[in-house]
């Protein structure tokens, strides 16, 4: 099951794919992937002006936070080392370069591109959370918070598709 996220994840950012993941992986992945939008909030902070971006943004940066946090006691908690692997890797690549993209953009021209990617990689995460990574899962509490993270998330991409068409 891990095998479509990292297919999918490979295929949008070049990178070469895993067979299996175990929960060490997964727990990367998720946390990867939590990282990253917490980046892309704090940029939007930076960068927006726009109340309604500013606010999504914050809403982004606290809540994949919380998450992480969640994330890390659990491990911590488990005797869990997230283990790096190459969908967190190419998580890692595509935002990288995303956020160079983000660099020559100002005012709405930034807003909207922050919007859209926040739709695109909600739906990208999410899908990946319903499909692969919960049922990927072994440990009781690991796929807790991520079914937990799913229902968040959810919201996010929702109040994204919001924002989007708020900024048109």
């Amino acid at each position: 099951m891990f095998k479509a996220l990292v297919i999918a994840v490979a295929v949008a950012a070049g990178a070469p794919v895993v067979a299996q993941a175990n929960d060490a992986q997964i727990a990367h992945v998720a946390y990867t992937a939590g990282k990253i939008d917490i980046a892309a909030g704090k940029e939007a902070l930076a960068r927006s002006h726009n109340k309604a971006v500013r606010t999504f943004a914050e809403e982004m940066v606290r809540d994949h936070t919380s998450v992480n946090d969640q994330a890390l006691a659990l491990v911590k908690k488990l005797h869990v080392t997230p283990a790096d692997n190459p969908t967190s890797q190419a998580l890692s690549k595509d935002a990288s370069a995303r956020m160079k993209t983000y660099a020559g953009l100002k005012g709405k021209a930034f807003d909207r591109a922050y919007a859209s990617n926040e739709v695109a990689y909600h739906k990208t995460v999410n899908s990946a959370l319903e499909k692969t990574l919960i049922p990927g899962a072994q440990n009781p509490e690991l796929k807790k918070l991520l079914q937990t993270g799913l229902k968040l998330f959810t919201e996010h991409q929702h109040h994204a598709e919001q924002l989007v068409q708020e900024l048109k």
